[in-house]
């Protein structure tokens, strides 16, 4: 199938859904008639295989649920996809008549399981999406699509599903927009799907974070679907019935990514006053860095070490307690400051030690 060429004539959101897992032929067939029925969805998923952390938790019913998910799209007339973690996956989700294959993030952040994944591929004409790896890691993620690019898997399509962290006070995997951003701009022919399921872990922030995909101009969004969500054999807290899966979609405000003509002479004059300011930045920035170096010169003189943390620790205090006065969240300002830090550790480093 043509996923690229669908994706990008389909009316955005375009939308992947189904149960995180197949747990019954009745289940995959009752939510898959719903979705269907309400006319927004382009693709049915459900895992199979499922990767837990642990074991002795739910699995997914593996081999024997592939029918139970082609038989749903058949009678849909959706096209189906399944996540693979292995070449045994590949071959059997192939041989099932899955239309689609996903790679999820515990897969991409091994490379090796990548390449045997490609290899069997290789001559198969399928579409795969692939999953960001659990880390923050965008030469890792973009590895995968080079390995199966090279094995001839020409319908790529990359899925956000934010990057793991310890015990976030809102997100089960924190967003982390610059990454896929930055994968654009590195690869800006690839279709971009978010997963807002996995991102948040929690229903009621769904609709936020497709809104926030929408707004950076994702191409669609991949929602889990279950007929009883609060039942659901895994992650029922991000599941939604097909009833509010359409609510969230109604309620989203798509936006064009076109700008009209009428107002480009204006949004370029704020660019431009934008850009001079830009401009100021850096140069106050680099002054500032040449004084660093003059520190650095009177640290090496006097034999004191460059890093002074009660010095650090105070400035920082100092610009946090004023973020409400400079208008910018506090966590910008930390990381603008670390920034500088580092950058200001470089210079005295290079000083200090010719």
């Amino acid at each position: 199938m043509k996923l690229i060429q669908k994706i990008k004539e389909a009316t955005r959101p375009f939308l992947i859904t189904g149960p995180c897992s197949a747990e019954s032929p009745e289940q995959v067939m009752s939510v898959s008639k719903e979705i269907a029925k309400n006319g927004n969805a382009h693709v049915l998923r459900a895992g199979i295989w499922k990767p837990r952390t642990r074991p002795d938790s739910f699995e997914g019913m593996g081999n024997v649920a592939l029918p139970w998910l082609v038989e749903a799209g058949k009678e849909t007339g959706l096209p189906v996809t399944t996540e693979i973690a292995n070449r045994q996956h590949a071959e059997l989700a192939l041989k099932a008549g899955v239309d689609i294959l996903w790679i999820g993030a515990r897969t991409t952040v091994n490379p090796f399981a990548i390449q045997e994944i490609a290899d069997f591929l290789k001559g198969v004409d399928i579409p795969v999406m692939v999953k960001n790896p659990v880390n923050p890691d965008l030469e890792l993620w973009i590895g995968a699509f080079e390995r199966l690019e090279k094995a001839g898997i020409k319908e790529l399509v990359a899925i956000h599903r934010g990057f793991s962290v310890y015990k976030h006070p809102k997100y089960r995997n924190v967003p982390t927009w610059e990454l896929p951003i930055a994968l654009r701009e590195r690869l800006p022919d690839l279709p971009i799907i978010c997963d807002p399921s996995h991102i948040t872990g929690r229903r009621d922030l769904l609709l936020e974070v497709s809104q926030k995909a929408m707004d950076l101009n994702f191409d669609g969004l991949m929602i889990e679907t279950h007929p009883d969500p609060d039942k659901a054999w895994s992650d029922s807290a991000q599941q939604v019935t097909p009833t509010e899966l359409k609510s969230i979609i109604d309620h989203l405000v798509l936006r064009s990514k076109d700008i009209s003509t009428s107002i480009i002479s204006e949004l370029e004059e704020l660019r431009t006053k934008i850009g001079d300011l830009d401009d100021k930045l850096f140069d106050i920035l680099s002054a500032r860095m040449l004084m660093s170096e003059e520190v650095g010169q009177l640290k090496k003189a006097h034999n004191i070490t460059i890093l002074q943390q009660n010095h650090w620790s105070n400035i920082i205090k100092s610009r946090l307690s004023q973020s409400e006065n400079y208008k910018i969240s506090e966590q910008f300002i930390r990381q603008i400051m670390d920034a500088i830090h580092q950058e200001s550790i470089r210079h005295q480093t290079k000083i200090m030690n010719k």
